[in-house]
């Protein structure tokens, strides 16, 4: 008797002991995140953090130890030195002229391809589209050279449109495109046939605006690889005639060895457009892959 008494009142004083427990454990599972979170922000913020802080500081500011983690003085002409020294303009346009066909290329291209593979029955369509899809595992860097060589005998070395033609055409873009135009309904589809809508309509006015959060997303992706190579506007052309900026970025080391100002300037008006491109399209960019199941 004595025992069936005293036990509920052991189990009523373990309670509070185990909610303790448990509110410890919460609070060292969260003190835990908090602190990957922060290690993970400094790995990732602070190169971007020291970067820009370099831009706008002093030669001596830059160089001084322990290092300075404040701007006292903003130097604008570091800026300047970046567009003087290596002819920013011109490398700048050459980007921009490069980046924006390629996403015009590659919109005409892409969203055909993506319509006729998702809607049409045709013989071959899963042959191909394996093909396609086995693009995607071929690295760029391993054809490089006999493009060049092809680049050599059609007269384009050097120009802005061979920097394009090879990248109008994305496996990864076609997929992804697909994906979103195999979600539509039919029934929506056949509707707009019965009102004599041609094929070019329903892409126009149905397939597109669907699809925008993922259009969106691929123009990004396609926007930073464009705007960001280096490898293929070094290798592909021998003169600077249609050099891009991440190729003209670097020189600016070579001629200022010794103060990574201006440098770190340069290297902050290649990354600008990106940051932009980025914070307009981010939340088609969540949209596009939540919606076609890609994680």
């Amino acid at each position: 008797m004595t025992a069936h008494v005293s036990s509920p009142a052991v189990s009523a004083g373990a309670l509070p002991a185990r909610r303790l427990a448990r509110a410890l454990a919460r609070l060292g599972v969260g003190a835990v995140h908090l602190v990957v979170g922060v290690v993970l922000v400094l790995v990732f913020a602070g190169p971007f953090y020291w970067m820009v802080l370099t831009a706008f500081q002093t030669v001596a500011e830059a160089m001084s130890i322990p290092p300075q983690f404040w701007v006292d003085t903003v130097r604008w002409d570091n800026f300047i030195a970046a567009f003087d020294r290596v002819d920013f303009g011109h490398f700048a346009l050459n980007s921009v002229i490069i980046t924006g066909g390629t996403l015009l290329g590659q919109f005409l291209v892409v969203v055909p391809a993506a319509y006729a593979f998702a809607r049409y029955e045709f013989r071959g369509r899963g042959a191909l589209f394996g093909t396609v899809l086995a693009t995607m595992m071929i690295p760029g860097q391993l054809i490089f050279l006999p493009v060049f060589v092809m680049y050599a005998g059609a007269g384009l070395l050097n120009t802005q449109l061979s920097l394009i033609l090879p990248f109008v055409a994305s496996g990864f873009a076609i997929f992804l495109l697909r994906q979103t135009f195999m979600r539509v309904p039919d029934e929506l589809l056949e509707a707009a046939r019965l009102d004599n809508a041609s094929e070019f309509t329903i892409i126009r006015k149905i397939m597109l605006p669907i699809a925008q959060p993922t259009i969106v997303t691929i123009a990004l992706i396609t926007f930073i690889g464009s705007w960001n190579s280096y490898f293929f506007p070094l290798v592909w052309t021998t003169t600077d005639a249609a050099r891009t900026l991440p190729v003209a970025i670097p020189r600016l080391e070579s001629l200022d060895q010794i103060a990574p100002t201006v440098v770190m300037a340069g290297n902050m008006l290649l990354v600008v457009p990106v940051l932009i491109a980025f914070l307009v399209a981010r939340r088609h960019f969540m949209t596009a892959f939540t919606d076609t199941g890609v994680k």
